[in-house]
């Protein structure tokens, strides 16, 4: 592990001062967890997760997110308040490899009260998200034939030499939301932790994950529906945030930049992925909407191309195209199908 940054040695000694107290009372008041209310002091690391347990929770637990809205979860920076708010909950979620702040503040103040749901979400290696056009659940044949291949061993020489500029991940694809049955398995598992610190409301928690499982099952199926025929299968995006969805739907993403939006992708790069784009007839540049969009138009210029916007679903901010999860993956899909030409 590697060792804390002075900044975040002084962040935690400040949020030790912070939660001392409260610590104090809740070992002497003989609760088994919750604040007077009785409801579950829950924090989540950033929007899918804050979403998913609140979902589970329902009214039994007030769920807080260290990410606010309109921040880039990847560049997380915490405050000691937020890094105390972990040593005082009944429960804290996160997904471990998606923030180096959250995954810090968590190794030195969570302790047993943490859960993390990368191993339920069962992260894939970037090479597997990378793949292109595997046969799964939801997807088909691949249609494009020797035109991908030829430019996918292009890709391979140039972009692969570059080792995805921007990944930062330690191998892993942390995105696993993107993917609706993914994300339900994840509730699953959610709940099942619930009902372990909380057992008097654990048919509750086990009801509301179900209800959740069932909602992101119709989802899937409107996915599936709507990506099955359709003109293009090749989604280019500013950074390497769709592979859960494009495995699953069978498309093929093809990144500006990696896993990291910060960074900065080379000539080369943008030269390989305007080559790419023309040779692979994409009509389509999407762009985030937390993000500036300078390289996807720049790209988009150079191709002649449209820029449509793809939420990874990083926050719900007003620019988002919906008020929440279900939503705003409704809205992905509505753009995806204009993207693609699907009927």
């Amino acid at each position: 592990m590697p060792r804390p940054t002075p900044a975040l040695a002084l962040t935690v000694t400040l949020a030790l001062v912070l939660s001392g107290c409260g610590a104090t009372e809740a070992a002497t008041d003989g609760s088994s967890g919750g604040d007077a209310s009785g409801e579950l002091q829950v924090v989540a690391s950033v929007y899918p997760v804050e979403f998913l347990v609140e979902r589970v929770a329902g009214d039994h637990a007030t769920v807080t997110s260290l990410t606010p809205p309109g921040v880039d979860p990847h560049s997380l920076e915490l405050s000691p308040r937020d890094v105390g708010s972990l040593g005082s909950a009944d429960l804290v979620v996160y997904s471990a490899g998606l923030q180096a702040a959250v995954d810090e503040a968590v190794d030195s103040q969570a302790g047993d009260i943490a859960l993390d749901v990368a191993p339920a979400a069962d992260l894939l290696a970037l090479d597997e998200t990378e793949e292109e056009h595997v046969e799964h659940a939801g997807g088909g044949e691949d249609e494009h034939g020797d035109e991908h291949e030829d430019s996918e061993e292009h890709a391979a020489d140039e972009h692969g030499a570059e080792k995805h500029e921007g990944h930062d991940h330690g191998g892993e694809d942390p995105h696993f939301w993107l993917d609706p049955e993914r994300y339900g398995r994840v509730a699953e598992t959610v709940a099942d932790r619930f009902a372990e610190v909380d057992p008097a409301h654990a048919e509750d928690y086990q009801a509301n994950a179900a209800a959740l499982v069932s909602e992101l099952t119709a989802l899937d199926e409107e996915f599936v529906e709507g990506l099955a025929d359709c003109a293009s299968r090749d989604v280019v995006t500013t950074h390497e945030a769709f592979g859960y969805l494009a495995q699953r739907y069978d498309l093929h993403q093809l990144g500006i930049t990696g896993l990291s939006p910060e960074a900065e992708p080379s000539a080369a790069r943008l030269a390989q992925i305007t080559a790419q784009v023309e040779e692979l007839d994409v009509r389509t540049i999407y762009a985030e909407p937390i993000l500036n969009d300078a390289v996807a138009r720049t790209v988009a210029q150079e191709t002649g191309t449209q820029v449509l916007t793809l939420d990874p679903l990083a926050g719900i901010t007003e620019e988002s195209a919906g008020q929440d999860y279900l939503a705003v993956m409704r809205a992905n899909l509505q753009v995806l199908s204009d993207g693609l030409d699907c009927s």
